[in-house]
C-alpha cells in the first residue's frame, strides 16, 4: 500500500484530478442509458368521418312564442304589477298607466264620432232634397270616417292602457318605474314562453354558406365543445342578411329532445354537420405534433421505437383530423406524449 505521505505535493494533485475525471465521465456514462418514455397510442384505421363547423349563440324563444310590450301612447306609469322571472298566464295584468288621459281621449273622440255622424246625416239628407251640392255629402262622409277611426284608436289605446300578458310565460324584463312618463317606442315588459326554446347561433359569412337547411348539430352548454351536452337540434334557417353590430349570420337550431331544461338566454355551442364521409383515415388531434409549416405524428414499430414521419393534414375538427397523406391503415401513432417525443425513442405503451 502506498502512503500519500511519501508523493510529493505536486504528484498528488495530479493523482486527485484523474481521480475526479474519472468519476465525472463514469457518472456521465450513466446518465446517457437510454431509458423508455410512457406514451399512449392508437391503430390508424379507415372511418366515417363528419366535417363539421363549430359556433357560439344562445337559447331564445320561437318566433311567436315571446312578446314585448309598450306603452300605447305617451303615458305616466301608475303600478306595476310584475317581475322578472314571474310565471304569467293570458289576461295577466302587467303595467297600470294613468286612467284619466286615456278616458277623456276616448270620451272625446265619441263625442267628435257623434257630431260627425249627425252632419253626415244631415248633409245626406239636405242633399237629397237638391239644398246642398253632392261634394258637401262627399266631404262629410270623409269626417265621419276619420272620426271613427279616431274613436276607434282611442278606444284601442283606452284598452291597452292596461298591458296584459298576451300569453303564457315568464317575465323576461321589465322597465320603467311608478310614476315615470313613457312612450311607445320604449318597451316596458316582455313575456317569454320558456317551453317552446330554440338555438340562435352566429356564424361568419363564409362559414354560413356551408350550411344548410336540415343539417344536424351537436349542441353543448357553454363555449366549446367541451360542455355538458345537451342534444342534437337540426338547422331550420339560415339569415340572409349579416347583423350589422356582430357581423355574424343568424341560424336558428331546433331542439326536439333537449337533455334537460334550457333557460333563455343561456350560452351555447353547437357543432353543425356539413358533410360526412366514409373510409377515411383521420386520427385523434392530440396526436399531430406541429413541425414547420406542417405536421407530423411518432408511428410506432414493432419493437415500440417511435419513428417521427411528417403526414398531410385534411380537415380539423376538435378531436380528430382526417390524413391525406403520410400513413397507412394498420399503423400505431402515439396520443398522448408526443409532444416532446424523440424521433427513435423507445417507448412504454400505457393501457387506455
Amino acid at each position: 500500500m502506498i502512503s500519500l505521505q511519501s508523493f510529493p505535493v505536486e504528484r498528488l494533485g495530479v493523482v486527485l484530478l484523474v481521480a475526479v475525471i474519472a468519476c465525472s465521465r463514469s457518472g456521465g456514462e450513466e446518465e446517457q442509458v437510454p431509458t423508455s418514455v410512457a406514451v399512449r397510442t392508437v391503430i390508424v384505421t379507415p372511418g366515417t368521418f363528419t366535417e363539421t363547423i363549430g359556433a357560439i349563440g344562445t337559447i331564445s324563444t320561437r318566433p311567436g312564442h315571446s312578446a314585448a310590450l309598450s306603452a300605447p301612447a305617451p303615458a305616466r306609469i301608475s303600478q306595476i304589477r310584475t317581475a322578472v322571472g314571474e310565471r304569467v298566464s293570458p289576461g295577466t295584468t302587467l303595467i297600470v298607466f294613468e286612467q284619466g288621459p286615456f278616458r277623456e281621449a276616448a270620451r272625446s273622440a265619441e263625442v267628435k264620432l257623434s257630431a260627425a255622424q249627425h252632419a253626415y246625416d244631415r248633409a245626406k239628407s239636405l242633399s237629397s232634397e237638391g239644398i246642398l251640392p253632392r261634394k258637401d255629402v262627399e266631404q262629410a262622409n270623409a269626417d265621419l270616417a276619420a272620426a271613427r277611426a279616431e274613436a276607434e284608436v282611442a278606444r284601442r289605446a283606452a284598452q291597452l292602457s292596461i298591458l296584459r300578458s298576451p300569453i303564457s310565460g315568464v317575465v323576461t324584463r321589465v322597465s320603467g318605474a311608478i310614476g315615470a312618463s313613457v312612450d311607445p317606442t320604449q318597451p316596458l315588459v316582455e313575456v317569454a314562453d320558456p317551453s317552446a326554446v330554440e338555438a340562435l347561433l352566429g356564424l361568419s359569412p363564409a362559414a354560413a354558406a356551408k350550411i344548410k337547411v336540415g343539417n344536424k348539430v351537436d349542441l353543448r352548454a357553454g363555449q366549446s365543445a367541451s360542455g355538458e351536452p345537451l342534444g342534437v337540434g337540426t338547422v331550420m334557417d339560415v339569415g340572409a342578411t349579416v347583423d350589422s353590430s356582430s357581423r355574424n349570420v343568424s341560424v336558428r337550431v331546433s331542439i326536439p329532445a333537449a337533455k334537460r331544461v334550457l333557460r333563455i338566454g343561456e350560452t351555447i355551442y353547437g357543432e353543425i354537420a356539413t358533410a360526412t364521409r366514409a373510409t377515411v383515415l383521420s386520427i385523434p388531434s392530440d396526436a399531430l405534433v406541429p413541425e414547420g409549416d406542417g405536421f407530423r405524428v411518432f408511428v410506432v414499430d414493432a419493437k415500440n421505437v417511435a419513428h417521427a414521419r411528417p403526414v398531410t393534414v385534411g380537415v380539423r375538427e376538435t378531436a380528430r383530423v382526417e390524413i391525406r397523406g403520410g400513413l397507412t391503415a394498420g399503423e400505431r401513432v402515439v396520443t398522448y406524449g408526443a409532444y416532446g417525443l424523440d424521433d427513435g425513442a423507445t417507448v412504454v405503451i400505457a393501457k387506455q
